[in-house]
């Protein structure tokens, strides 16, 4: 059986069982994100239930804070010991500061695993990258500089200053600025993955840099404030938009000529493969390890560096050319 729960932080904390009980034979597998209510993540729910389905016996309790704070997730994660769940697979708020909290989970013998976002080492079995850091990080850049032959002023429009994915793509995307000359980063912003703070840093970084040429935002969120902030202040053709999003929620950009191009792993595809490896980590035994390859259903295998840490896929590009394929899916 398989059951999509939502639950806000504080709902978690207050009760002392979940809505429904689950049946004794239930796997529970908690899905916890950034944050709820953010498209992308409730995309990867989708992918989370897929694996359920799938699989026959897992529950999936999609669970997160009600805002980007590593608070709230370990709030949540405390919640979720006290359940004795099976596993944890989460996107973490900060690298470092959840670590406690999930050392106590396997303790307890919940198996432990992050996603997307990161934890550091000693706080989970392993890590699933949507991708290539190496990849995404040139992407970033590369996606604003094909459509800056010349060279030109961009911008960063990032989630929250501790979050481990975008700061990691972003040093990634430092190391590989040498193979774009003439393009100049004049400054880095956080919208906290906040529509309306993502939304007045857009704005404010065209005020600021008036002859600024691209904004580029490796969040969903952000990139979608940015589109709408660019629209608005009347830029649309003199500040692209671009970086990671989702396309059901860039299409318009992509219409209106905010974003010449975006690119995203499919967030339903992370889903499925993140509740995938916490099964086979959790049911069947597999043990997480430098080199070992791990079983992820459809999506193939998973293959540990020495961090125990491995890459899903490559980023896919949107633009015009594909969008109205890909609108109505995620």
């Amino acid at each position: 059986m398989s059951v999509l729960k939502k639950l806000a932080a504080s709902v978690a904390l207050a009760g002392a069982a979940f809505a429904t009980p689950a049946f004794a034979d239930d796997v529970r597998i908690a899905v916890v994100v950034k944050a709820l209510g953010i498209g992308f993540f409730e995309a990867a729910a989708e992918g989370a239930e897929e694996a359920a389905a799938e699989l026959g016996d897992v529950e999936i309790i999609y669970t997160g804070p009600t805002d980007t704070t590593a608070e709230g997730q370990i709030e949540v994660i405390n919640a979720l010991i006290a359940q004795q769940v099976d596993a944890i697979a989460i996107s973490a708020n900060d690298t470092d500061a959840l670590v406690p909290a999930l050392q106590r989970a396997m303790k307890r013998g919940i198996t432990v695993i992050s996603w997307d976002s990161g934890v550091a080492p000693e706080g989970r079995q392993l890590h699933l990258n949507p991708s290539s850091n190496s990849l995404i990080g040139n992407m970033i850049i590369k996606l604003a500089a094909d459509h800056l032959p010349d060279g030109g002023d961009v911008a960063l429009l990032s989630a929250t200053t501790t979050s481990t994915n975008q700061n990691i793509w972003m040093d990634e995307m430092n190391k590989v600025m040498g193979n774009y000359p003439g393009i100049d980063v004049v400054a880095t912003v956080y919208g906290d993955d906040l529509a309306d703070k993502s939304y007045r840093e857009a704005t404010g970084l065209m005020q600021s840099y008036p002859d600024l040429d691209a904004i580029i935002a490796p969040t969903s969120v952000g990139i979608v404030a940015a589109a709408q902030a660019v629209v608005d202040a009347g830029k649309v053709g003199q500040v692209n938009v671009t970086g990671l999003g989702l396309p059901s929620e860039m299409a318009g950009a992509i219409e209106s000529g905010a974003s010449q191009s975006f690119a995203i792993w499919n967030p339903i595809d992370l889903g499925y493969s993140a509740t995938m490896l916490a099964y086979e980590l959790s049911q069947n035994g597999v043990e997480a390890a430098p080199g070992a390859e791990i079983p992820m259903g459809r999506m193939g295998t998973l293959t540990l560096d020495e961090n125990n840490e491995g890459a899903m896929a490559d980023p896919f590009v949107y633009d015009a050319s594909n969008i109205e394929q890909f609108k109505s899916i995620f």
